[in-house]
């Protein structure tokens, strides 16, 4: 069984769509494969539909529903901030040994390749006293790590790289989602990041025509 933890740069930068990507490129191929994203903050009913755990769950063949939402993603908060400051606000607190708990379970009761989905960027704070970067250490697991093609994004991504890699984790992959409205070249971004990080492959994924059918996935899913 491989597993594999997806993290990134920072927020909204596309851990959900990539990851989806992964699993139904792998599906496609035959291949069994299972994620949780057991954090989600922003999360409300009404919007359960759309979240990202009903978009993990749609691209793995189950029903978006509640209670499949629960299994993946335990810790669910309606305040869209870290999930430290989303449980106080809501007078709740998460769990850090039950959150190892959880994704050691998961990746022992799973066969295939198992997605570990991240929530917000590498540093982001789970609690008082440990951030994501904890989690990716505790489970010690190797890194997708999802970067923007946004003007400033080779600073931040090679920022992630040196934090991540201090810590002794490998990273398997980097993918440059292309940016919205992104002013600079995809293929320069994705250049520049790799003069940098030899021999960590990094992969440009355009916005356009980018779905599970793109060369990206399936050269992604060759290197798990």
């Amino acid at each position: 069984m491989t597993a594999i933890f997806v993290t990134s740069t920072g927020t909204d930068i596309g851990k959900t769509f990539v990851t989806a990507g992964l699993i139904a490129r792998l599906r496609e191929s035959g291949h069994a494969t299972a994620a949780i994203k057991p954090v989600v903050t922003g999360f409300t009913p009404g919007t359960a539909a759309t979240s990202d755990p009903a978009v993990l769950l749609a691209a793995l063949g189950r029903p978006v529903a509640q209670a499949e939402i629960a299994k993946i993603s335990p810790w669910r908060f309606e305040t869209p901030l870290s999930p430290d400051l989303a449980a106080r606000r809501e007078g709740r607190t998460l769990d850090f040994a039950a959150l190892l708990e959880f994704s050691r379970r998961t990746r022992a009761s799973c066969n295939g390749t198992l997605f570990i989905e991240g929530v917000g960027g590498i540093m982001v704070p789970l609690d008082d006293r440990h951030t994501v970067l904890d989690w990716m250490v505790a489970l010690g697991l190797p890194l997708l790590v999802v970067a923007g093609s946004y003007l400033g994004t080779i600073s931040h991504t090679l920022s992630a790289v040196d934090v991540v890699t201090r810590r002794e984790l490998t990273i398997a992959a980097i993918v440059v989602n292309e940016s919205l409205h992104s002013t600079v070249p995809l293929n320069e971004t994705v250049g520049s990041i790799a003069k940098f990080v030899r021999p960590v492959p990094v992969l440009g994924l355009p916005r356009l025509g980018s779905g599970s059918g793109h060369p990206v996935f399936g050269r992604l899913a060759a290197m798990l």
